[in-house]
């Protein structure tokens, strides 16, 4: 089991990995408040949310890279992938690619994120190779069996059970399959402390608030997953936490991701700040000098866990 905290990258990543998410990603995410939990949230909210996953990925996409390669290294020979909570795609295109030879059963409680999966999927010509499964992973994966990967990244936290979602995954997988977790610590940090002179410590509140939020809403996120995943019969093969670090060049997609994920929040934390505070937000959204956007100084930090799990071969049925 390696446990590891690598040095933080210092250039951004410019080459745009399959759309999606994922995303979830490990993305995952672009993590506000219910970053992954697209459900009955309207389709221009859950477009707005692909493209800000897709952000993610490109910005992050050295890491989905290093991700996939340790658990090609794990897996083995793969012909059968379910990606769990697969958003518009990012982790299935991932997959597609780490794996050429592979199915990837995409499942998500969103039609209309599988419709943006399979859209993309038909433009890649890949289609032959996606099968989108709208299903909610807490209660069960209708015609799943014998999977030789589930690949979880950003979604387990959100499950009601994870006891209960582990289990479901567990008889998914044929013995000796393999399960990879991707999960993040919360919302990406962009600003230095006085980057709104005015309200000094601006982004640390704002994430202490959302941290907050998450304890009500998503009480899983920040479980340790290692354990979990122990107790409910996986073999634990792998466990790593990497802190990433970018420092792009201005004007280019980290300016749209730190927009993207900082209005999301803005309005998460609406009655949750001080009114100080939403209106010192304000000034990093609403086009002004100040704006994410036009920023030079952004750095881009997101701290990213990745746990590697397998069904033993004498688990049974």
């Amino acid at each position: 089991m390696t446990h590891r905290t690598p040095a933080p990258h210092g250039s951004p990543a410019h080459s745009q990995p399959q759309p999606q998410p994922q995303g979830h990603g490990p993305h995952g995410v672009a993590h506000s408040a219910h970053a992954t939990h697209s459900h009955g949230t309207p389709s221009h909210e859950q477009d707005g949310l692909a493209e800000l996953l897709d952000l993610d990925a490109d910005l992050f996409a050295p890491y989905l890279a290093s991700a996939m390669r340790s658990i090609a290294e794990a897996a083995g020979d793969v012909e059968r992938i379910v990606d769990l909570g697969a958003g518009s795609g990012t982790g299935t295109f991932a997959l597609l690619k780490q794996f050429p030879s592979a199915q990837v059963t995409a499942v998500d409680s969103s039609a209309h994120m599988l419709e943006l999966l399979t859209r993309t999927a038909a433009a890649e010509n890949l289609a032959s190779r996606v099968q989108p499964l709208e299903a909610d992973a807490g209660t069960g994966l209708p015609g799943v069996a014998d999977a030789d990967l589930v690949w979880a990244s950003a979604s387990m936290h959100h499950m009601d059970d994870p006891a209960a979602t582990l289990d479901i995954v567990f008889k998914a997988l044929r013995p000796g399959g393999v399960l990879a977790v991707a999960e993040l610590d919360g919302m990406p940090r962009f600003l230095a402390d006085d980057a709104v002179p005015e309200r000094p410590g601006l982004e640390g509140r704002c994430r202490d608030a959302l941290t907050t939020l998450h304890a009500e809403e998503v009480p899983h996120m920040g479980a340790d997953w290692g354990t979990l995943l122990a107790s409910s019969g996986f073999a634990l093969e792998d466990e790593r936490t990497e802190n990433l670090e970018l420092r792009p060049a201005a004007g280019g997609s980290a300016g749209l991701y730190a927009h993207g994920t900082l209005s999301r929040i803005r309005g998460a934390l609406d009655g949750r700040i001080e009114p100080a505070d939403l209106e010192a937000l304000d000034t990093l959204l609403n086009e002004g000098p100040a704006d994410v956007r036009r920023r030079d100084d952004l750095v881009v930090r997101s701290t990213r866990q990745l746990w590697i799990a397998r069904r033993p071969t004498d688990s049974g049925s």
